[in-house]
């Protein structure tokens, strides 16, 4: 047989053989006189087992090592390896379905997405009341809050201890506490002020005090301890990491007002 009559027998394309051919999956037939390869029955059985176990989903090099045992046993545990493969990357498809089920249906209750989404529909909630509170707000919205959810969404997301406790016990106390949404709001507008301020602007106490007063009280405990370390390795900050990057966001008046929060979150921690 030609290439051409064994690659349609075989159900491949010529191109396929002679990649075979080239990593060694499918050996060369020597050519004839004519220059032509001569292909016999025992290479369109070879190939025709290796489309059926490609099809199954398994890999060339798996399949190569299939080949080369060429015992029933040898494939029972490679197929018996895929399945389970298979079962697990099911069951991950159907989690990513039903958070996007979720999502979704965020969308579609809230009118779309928040900006910084898809995040959990706890977060997702807290968002549109946000929404709900700058449209009642006479100006635009500050843009310490646009800063404020991003810093929700990256802190719902990351991996670090405490991060997903903070972050709960944040979202319980701005349900719960009255006006809590409201207070935050003014924050944003006395941070936004500050934005083209000097570290030594006489400003900078009062918001430092009203970051601390307008901390909900179920996360001040937690806080004063990361609030004391951070501010003790303040002036030894190696310029990388978290932190750094952190205040990299804010003018240098906002940094003051966020670092003295810190030092006073500490202090009340001590006492």
């Amino acid at each position: 047989m030609r290439i051409g009559e064994l690659a349609a027998l075989a159900g491949v394309t010529t191109r396929t053989i002679r990649h075979y051919h080239h990593i060694g999956l499918l050996p060369e037939s020597p050519r004839e006189a004519n220059g032509y390869r001569s292909y016999g029955l025992r290479d369109a059985i070879r190939l025709a087992r290796i489309r059926r176990l490609t099809e199954l989903g398994l890999g060339l090099e798996e399949i190569r090592d299939v080949l080369a045992d060429d015992t029933a046993h040898e494939l029972d545990e490679v197929l018996a390896e895929l399945d389970d493969d298979l079962a697990a990357q099911e069951e991950a498809i159907r989690r990513r379905r039903e958070r996007l089920s979720e999502v979704l249906r965020q969308a579609g209750e809230n009118g779309g997405l928040p900006r910084e989404g898809p995040v959990s529909p706890e977060l997702a909630a807290l968002f549109t009341e946000m929404s709900r509170a700058s449209a009642e707000l006479p100006g635009p919205e500050p843009r310490m809050a646009a800063k404020e959810r991003e810093l929700l969404a990256l802190l719902e997301a990351a991996p670090a201890p405490g991060a997903a406790e903070w972050l709960g016990g944040l979202l319980r106390a701005l349900k719960s506490e009255p006006g809590a949404l409201r207070r935050a709001y003014e924050l944003y507008a006395q941070m936004d002020g500050l934005a083209d301020a000097a570290a030594d602007d006489p400003r900078v106490p009062a918001v430092a005090r009203a970051l601390v007063d307008a901390l909900p009280a179920e996360i001040a405990a937690p806080m004063a301890e990361a609030a004391g370390q951070a501010h003790r390795t303040r002036d030894g900050a190696d310029g990388r990491g978290f932190t750094e990057a952190f205040f990299a966001e804010f003018s240098e008046a906002q940094a003051e007002a966020v670092w003295q929060a810190m030092r006073l979150i500490a202090e009340q921690g001590e006492r």
